[in-house]
């Protein structure tokens, strides 16, 4: 605490600089976090992109061959993603999932690959079949039909991944044009448990209770006994907050988007930090 001025005289240093309120300092903070997991993440996003490229000129080239592309042309994409497989550590399973109807021989089709505990890289064969498979019309998980719809880049989840892995994960997806069409989307697998294993450590060091939201509310990763895992958050239009892509403050919570990753980092300033994460629900 200082003098007054009146009684002690002129100050005889540059006048002390007064402490930053604690929202700054906790706006900041959630800047610096939420900087982290975009980029994290923004890694991911690059195999992504790299396997959308690939398959758009894959599938453009059979357009220019004057025929409709097949499952078997989709071979070509394996070496490239056993390579981001083995690149990429948050990455557990990578590849593409055609538009019912773009191939002629199969009606749906996944091109995916998958990395095992043990290291090993294998194919993903679900059952499409409708008549057997409660799993065969995958068009409506936010997955696809975010990107289809928006023709946006897609953090998805977490949920249980029954069509692949059965594994609590994240999926981050971007559709593939083709010629002006949609054709499907390109997309990565981050298991739940290794996403917070990257991200809970930054949420825990912030001053107040955090945690990360896509952009349907759906909580990610927690650090908020308040928000758990999986459950969605309502009230809030976080698709918005991340089109505006700066940080606002709203009803005592920042809002951070993650640097031009679709995540938003929610910093609740009501209430003084958690110490703990949020579970599954």
């Amino acid at each position: 605490m200082g003098t007054s001025p009146a009684l002690a005289g002129p100050p005889a240093g540059p006048p002390a600089r007064t402490p930053a309120p604690a929202v700054t300092r906790g706006a900041r903070a959630a800047a610096r976090a939420a900087a982290r997991v975009g980029r994290a993440l923004e890694a991911v996003f690059e195999a992504v992109a790299e396997t959308r490229a690939e398959t758009a000129a894959l599938l453009a080239q059979a357009v220019a061959d004057g025929r409709r592309p097949v499952s078997a042309d989709l071979a070509a994409l394996r070496p490239g993603l056993h390579r981001r497989l083995a690149r990429h550590e948050l990455v557990s399973g990578i590849g593409f999932v055609a538009a019912p109807g773009l191939l002629g021989d199969v009606p749906a089709w996944l091109e995916w690959w998958q990395s095992t505990g043990e290291g090993e890289v294998r194919p993903t064969l679900p059952d499409l079949d409708p008549g057997r498979s409660a799993y065969a019309d995958y068009t409506h998980w936010d997955w696809f039909a975010l990107p289809r719809d928006t023709g946006r880049r897609t953090v998805a989840g977490p949920y249980v991944d029954y069509l692949c892995s059965d594994e609590y994960s994240l999926t981050l997806s971007e559709p593939v044009v083709v010629a002006g069409r949609f054709a499907g989307v390109a997309a990565a697998d981050v298991y739940l448990r290794h996403f917070e294993a990257a991200v809970l450590p930054l949420l825990r060091t912030l001053p107040q209770p955090a945690y990360l939201v896509s952009a349907r509310g759906r909580v990610a990763a927690s650090a908020d006994p308040a928000h758990l895992t999986g459950s969605l958050t309502r009230g809030t239009d976080f698709t918005t907050v991340l089109v505006k892509a700066r940080a606002t403050a709203r009803n005592g919570r920042i809002l951070v988007p993650c640097a031009g990753v679709p995540l938003v980092l929610v910093l609740d300033e009501r209430h003084p930090a958690a110490g703990g994460a949020g579970q599954p629900a």
